[in-house]
């Protein structure tokens, strides 16, 4: 029942998370198009490759699948962003305030702690991952709204700092724990195995590469908007 529960939840997470993004880019149509379409092949990807059980630990290839599967979206946006005028523009363009608030499906995180609850996950990944989610998805709103005002900047800098430490926090932990992995090193039980399987296996695969590159949006409109008060 909790999967059936997760993979909707997870699946409108992103649907709603992409056309969300797309649609706040200062984008044509057509580029608009192109960036939904790419971004749902990615995640039919991460599903298929989920699917074949290549992620799990004990697979020879399952870590550098999974790590690939994090890394390489993040490697294309600071790509696009360092070398594409119009990428980074268009990264820029989309205000703060949705940005920070798009982080309220990070309540979801709440499925970790009742994985651990079902005992399909255990050591310090569920606790981490899931309260840090649910304090940064508890907080997006206010701090949106902060935002939207123009006040609380250094409120907007700490809650950022905090949510993206939470994501860096818990994939640390999701890795070291993961069983038969050969950089595992916390051995408690079933550890990250739920993660490595559908529909878990959609949060760090997708959403969490997506959330990472958000955070860093964020903390380049605010060091922009930190150099132009400044000037």
């Amino acid at each position: 029942m909790l999967d059936f529960i997760g993979i909707i939840i997870l699946v409108a997470a992103i649907i709603v998370s992409i056309n969300a993004l797309t649609g706040a880019m200062p984008i044509s149509p057509s580029q608009r198009l192109a960036l939904s379409v790419g971004a749902g092949l990615w995640t039919g990807l991460a599903a298929a490759l989920a699917g074949a059980n290549l992620f799990v630990g004990s697979n020879l290839v399952g870590p550098p699948t999974i790590g690939a599967m994090i890394v390489l979206p993040l490697v294309a946006a600071a790509v696009a962003a360092s070398f594409s005028p119009s990428a980074r523009a268009a990264l820029l363009g989309m205000p703060m305030p949705f940005l920070i608030g798009l982080n309220v499906w990070r309540l979801a995180g709440g499925f970790f702690l009742l994985l651990a609850a079902e005992g399909r996950l255990a050591g310090p990944f569920p606790t981490s991952a899931g309260w840090g989610d649910i304090i940064t998805g508890a907080l997006a709103l206010p701090v949106a709204w902060l935002a939207l005002r123009g006040q609380g900047r250094a409120l907007v800098w700490t809650w950022n700092a905090f949510g993206i430490l939470d994501l860096v926090a818990a994939l640390a932990f999701g890795i070291l724990s993961a069983n038969g992995s050969p950089l595992q090193i916390i051995h408690v039980g079933q550890g990250s195995e739920a993660v490595q399987m559908l529909p878990w296996s959609l949060i760090p695969t997708v959403l969490v590469p997506m959330f990472l590159i958000v955070h860093g949006v964020i903390f380049a409109q605010l060091a922009r908007a930190g150099t132009e008060r400044g000037s």
